[in-house]
């Protein structure tokens, strides 16, 4: 039996770069290279920017200098010029708040930033830098991989997981505005939406939102690079545990997507994850978004491990309102 098809624009490529806020930011900037292994491709007055170690684009995260933490902003790439165009226009046209331009900054040429309901910030943008080696010591071995590679060493990022007060509004929110489509989401008993996994390729999902639990917004729970197989996260623990890493939980199988997981808290309390989430592309035109129930969700990961409870309270910036997580 053939399903209707999906909606899905393909006028963006993939997720770019996501910029977090650091209050710490020499010992966020050390974490990040030193021991989970991103490559530092340029320093400004405010900015690190950072690459794993094939990531072809000069920039996947960029660490900036703040008195708070959280999530500046989220990047996508367009397939083309035109496609650029596309989704300016469908943005424009919609009732989403829209910025405007910026010129871009060392990673990237100019964008078009826009906003969700719960205050973060995206951006579209078809021009970009691709990573160069700047020296022998970057290079790497094989002439078909970006860049050598150190530490716990992720291969490429992967996604990122915002929250928002009404996930079904922020589900509209991806639709309406990058043409993203939906390929596992929670239903709560109350029939709220808990969360949704977005992809605008053949990727499993390439964004997650799930319920902010607070009167806070605009709020980060976690960024996530992936490794090329499980064995990569496992060292990663032993490399964690040795720097003094705080490991939240894992390493173990998500229920949902499927991806072998592990988070810690980098210095000024962003949650990271490492994961193993190559494996699995949907590749059918007409997929069907996956439901999992409340009670689904209670069964805990996909082996057995019950989701600890900073994992529904913990985001950043910190918020001292009281929080009452439902899964």
């Amino acid at each position: 039996m053939s399903h209707a098809p999906t909606n899905h624009s393909f006028d963006i490529a993939h997720l770019g770069h996501v910029e977090i806020l650091t209050n710490k930011f020499d010992q966020s900037l050390q974490f990040f290279t030193q021991v989970y292994g991103l490559k530092l491709s340029a320093l400004d007055n405010n900015s690190a920017y950072l690459r794993a170690w094939d990531d072809y684009e000069f920039c996947t995260l960029k660490l900036t200098k703040s008195d708070t933490t959280g999530v500046a902003h989220i990047g996508y790439r367009a397939q083309s010029p035109e496609a650029l165009a596309r989704r300016v226009a469908a943005i424009e046209g919609s009732d989403f708040k829209v910025i405007g331009w910026t010129d871009g900054d060392l990673s990237h040429g100019r964008s078009f930033q826009f906003e969700d309901p719960f205050g973060h910030v995206f951006e579209i943008y078809y021009d970009t830098n691709w990573y160069e080696t700047q020296d022998g010591t970057e290079k790497a071995a094989l002439k078909n991989t970006a860049s050598s590679f150190t530490g716990a060493a992720p291969r490429r990022i992967d996604h990122l997981n915002l929250l928002a007060a009404d996930v079904r509004e922020f589900r509209r929110f991806m639709e309406t505005c990058l043409g993203a489509r939906v390929t596992e989401y929670i239903e709560l008993d109350n029939g709220r939406i808990g969360g949704c996994w977005f992809t605008i390729n053949n990727k499993t999902y390439d964004l997650a939102c799930t319920e902010e639990h607070s009167n806070a917004t605009a709020r980060l729970h976690h960024v996530t690079y992936a490794t090329d197989q499980r064995e990569d996260i496992l060292r990663a623990a032993d490399i964690f545990l040795q720097n003094g890493v705080h490991i939240e939980t894992g390493p173990h199988k998500h229920a949902i997507q499927g991806t072998f997981f592990l988070y810690v808290w980098e210095p000024a309390g962003n949650r990271i994850e490492l994961a193993n989430a190559g494996a699995r592309l949907i590749l059918a035109p007409d997929w069907q978004p996956v439901k999992w129930t409340q009670a689904d969700r209670m069964k805990g990961q996909a082996w057995g491990l019950k989701t600890i409870e900073s994992f529904h309270t913990h985001g950043t910036p910190p918020t001292e309102i009281p929080q009452n997580p439902e899964i």
